[in-house]
């Protein structure tokens, strides 16, 4: 298990998010992110149209998520 923050994957916040691979600690980022978007959290909706604008170029998108998840490879395993 590893754990990341919310500002680690894009997010605006600390909140920790933990799992065993990158895959899933992105499906736990995204459910969390659109929890705090309903919740109306400024922070969380500029981040969230930040990673729309992010997705009109795919080369540059794939670069980001290749990076984040050589970042994420990298940390240290929960003990």
């Amino acid at each position: 298990m590893k754990t990341v923050t919310c500002n680690l994957l894009g997010g605006s916040c600390d909140h920790k998010i933990t799992g065993e691979t990158f895959e899933e600690v992105v499906e736990q980022s995204k459910a969390h992110g659109m929890e705090m978007v309903a919740k109306g959290d400024q922070g969380h909706i500029d981040a969230m149209e930040k990673a729309k604008e992010g997705m009109k170029d795919p080369v540059a998108m794939q670069s980001w998520i290749d990076e984040k998840k050589k970042e994420f490879e990298a940390l240290p395993e929960d003990e």
